[in-house]
């Protein structure tokens, strides 16, 4: 049973910068994707990055040049540095993870993806 659970959530000043942490357990493949989606109050629930098992990373624009994917491939944990925040990155940030898939195409879709952690906070003002 794969587990996801997110950290490092908070409130930081426009320009600041959070380092979120999405801690995985459970996974019996070494191929996944995973990726980081975020919803703010209202609004639909966002895929902004997704990384493969290659270590490969993409971005939607609006997060493209300030925030970075990683994945510690030993402990399957995934990161998402962020830095130049804006009023507009504020929302619940979710990890998500799906097995069996060397790649990520798809992987901006919410329905791509089986397994989900249950969000960390992040305010920017």
């Amino acid at each position: 049973d794969v587990q996801l659970v997110e950290s490092g959530g908070g409130s930081v000043r426009a320009g600041g910068s959070l380092r979120l942490s999405c801690a995985a357990s459970g996974f019996t493949r070494s191929s996944y994707c995973m990726g980081w989606f975020r919803q703010a109050p209202g609004k639909q629930r966002e895929g902004i990055t997704t990384i493969d098992s290659n270590g490969s990373p993409s971005y939607v624009p609006s997060v493209k040049g300030r925030f970075t994917i990683s994945r510690d491939d030993d402990s399957i944990t995934l990161y998402l540095q962020m830095n130049s925040l804006k009023p507009e990155d504020t929302a619940m940030y979710y990890c998500a993870a799906r097995e069996t898939a060397t790649l990520c195409r798809g992987g901006y879709r919410r329905d791509f993806y089986k397994y989900w952690g249950q969000g960390t906070q992040v305010t920017v003002s």
